[in-house]
């Protein structure tokens, strides 16, 4: 049976907005994925708790974004137990025996990669690919994580062409900036999530996680 190739993209997702999807979209084209998943985080530990959204808002505000294309989000870490990203992609692999995984990230998260547990192991356990954001270049390229990868770097044509999936492997997707984000959108929009949440007389339904089919619940607003 052949292998599905997926990009793995981690996040807080609070909220997920159209820049996702777009480097999402442009990440499966250049790699040539067939799907990507978009794996909503209970919680990042590098990230403060403060102003983070409930996991139901979230994940439902990334399957608002993800509508007809081939992009998955779910809150699988939350079913697995898993706080931590190298922890997460060993449970994925042993899970999904017959996927073949790529973790997606921002250029920002190479900077400051040499802080993530293991980040080494996390190298070592898929191919990674970077995607280029704009005023990051100085910090990825002097960052210690850089120092390391530099004899792993490879062109994306070999990994559409399945010639590089072992790890290491790193490589840098480059495309138009997009400068949306999601702090900006919840300053635009303090009340976003409420929308996906209900209200304490007429809470949201459940909503079931198309990968662990776990329903997702979460409190309304008070």
């Amino acid at each position: 049976m052949n292998a599905t190739f997926t990009g793995l993209l981690g996040g807080s997702f609070n909220p997920a907005h159209g820049g996702h999807r777009r480097i999402s979209l442009f990440a499966a084209e250049a790699l040539g994925l067939d799907e990507v998943w978009w794996l909503v985080s209970p919680g990042n530990p590098l990230k403060p708790t403060e102003g983070m959204a409930p996991l139901r808002a979230r994940l439902s505000s990334a399957r608002t974004q993800a509508r007809r294309a081939p992009i998955i989000p779910t809150a699988i870490e939350a079913r697995l137990g898993t706080r931590y990203t190298i922890d997460t992609l060993r449970a994925l692999k042993r899970r999904y025996p017959k996927r073949r995984f790529i973790w997606l990230m921002g250029a920002d998260n190479l900077a400051q990669f040499h802080r993530w547990k293991d980040w080494r192991a996390i190298a070592r356990t898929m191919p990674i690919a970077v995607i280029a954001r704009p005023g990051y270049s100085d910090a990825v390229m002097t960052s210690p994580a850089m120092a390391w990868f530099r004899r792993y770097s490879v062109p994306a044509a070999s990994i559409r062409k399945r010639g590089q999936w072992s790890a290491p492997a790193l490589v840098f997707l480059r495309f138009d900036p997009d400068h949306r984000s999601a702090t900006a959108l919840r300053r635009a929009h303090a009340g976003w999530a409420g929308n996906y949440l209900g209200t304490a007389e007429r809470p949201a339904p459940p909503l079931r996680d198309r990968l662990t089919h776990r329903c997702i619940t979460g409190l309304p607003p008070a």
